[in-house]
């Protein structure tokens, strides 16, 4: 419904503002198929839900009801026999889809997530983050020592952030040579897909020691990468040709974001830039998903999505200056900096 043409009456009104308060079920829903793996028993053909309600533990009643729902935003489909199947959009909530959404959909309706937003008239109010004052420390603090919320985040952070940078990737020239330094990197994902497009590169994998990957299975790409253990907020790895920072920015304040960048502009090397992959919130009334993500910022963290403007004045305080925005299909542009 759209106010910008036809009269709306204050009956339509009302319900399309409650259907619209409704919508947090999709998610709930698709949390639940997520969690049950619903989606990995669906093949090419067809199957009864009785089948796939046997094959996930669940009833084939409250099942049905749940898929009959995500059909309507086109995640199942229910055929004329009344057999389930899989849409194409569907297909990402299997596991073995590239970039498999299955995590990332677990991850976005954590339970911190629902309550912090249940909580988001209290933020109105405060000007803060709910969720410090919900569960007595800060969000990445209660992340490293939750292990089960930790294996939600960093495997959700992996499928959500992998696709949109995947399309991010494609608008962003590296350098045919050099160093990479991956700030806040985690467990390497994005450099990996970096460094396996880009033969000439080398990477230093940047982050706290609790989450880099440390042991694990080398391969073609993880083996022209270093691992470095730090605190950003401290130092980060110097002579890098390029930092690549991706979903950091937006985790801090404009304060908190001028630390980070400004130890980066101290570590460069002559000529190097800085590449933020970041939503870059637009102008206007159209529908965002720099928007949505700029909500679940303001209820857990400190920081924030920015506009293209709020990303020249931190660039300008850490000694930086904008060069260019490269939009991307999806909710990721590419940001970047060279030093003053």
């Amino acid at each position: 419904m759209s106010s910008s043409g036809g009269v709306i009456t204050p009956e339509a009104s009302t319900v399309y503002l409650i259907s619209e308060a409704h919508s947090y079920l999709k998610a709930a829903a698709l949390r639940a198929v997520a969690q049950l793996g619903v989606a990995d028993h669906l093949g090419d053909d067809p199957r009864p839900v009785e089948e796939l309600a046997e094959a996930t533990g669940t009833d084939a009643d409250f099942l049905h009801r749940v898929i009959r729902l995500l059909a309507t935003i086109d995640v199942f489909r229910q055929e004329e026999d009344g057999r389930i199947s899989l849409t194409p959009l569907g297909q990402g909530l299997r596991t073995d889809s590239r970039y498999s959404a299955r995590w990332g959909v677990v991850m976005s309706t954590m339970h911190t997530h629902w309550s912090s937003a249940f909580e988001l008239g209290d933020g109105l109010r405060t000007g803060k983050a709910p969720f410090p004052a919900l569960f007595g420390e800060q969000y990445f603090d209660y992340v490293a020592g939750n292990p089960e919320a930790a294996a939600e985040f960093h495997g959700g952070m992996g499928s959500f952030s992998g696709a949109a940078r995947r399309l991010a990737l494609d608008e962003y020239s590296f350098p045919e040579a050099g160093t990479v330094v991956d700030v806040g990197g985690g467990t390497g994902g994005f450099l990996r897909d970096i460094l396996l497009e880009n033969p000439g590169l080398r990477g230093v994998l940047f982050d706290q020691a609790h989450v880099l990957p440390g042991e694990t299975p080398r391969d073609i790409a993880s083996e022209r990468w270093t691992e470095v253990a730090g605190d950003f907020f401290e130092e980060v790895p110097a002579d890098g040709d390029l930092y690549v920072l991706s979903y950091i920015t937006h985790d801090w304040s404009d304060e908190e974001c001028v630390r980070i960048l400004r130890n980066c502009r101290k570590a460069m090397a002559p000529g190097a830039r800085i590449a933020v992959f970041d939503a870059v919130v637009e102008p206007g009334n159209e529908p965002d998903d720099a928007k949505l993500l700029d909500l679940v910022m303001m209820m857990l963290v400190s920081g924030r999505e920015r506009t293209a403007a709020e990303f020249g004045r931190i660039f300008d305080q850490a000694g930086l200056r904008l060069a260019r925005i490269l939009p991307a299909q999806g909710p990721l542009s590419v940001v970047e900096a060279v030093a003053v």
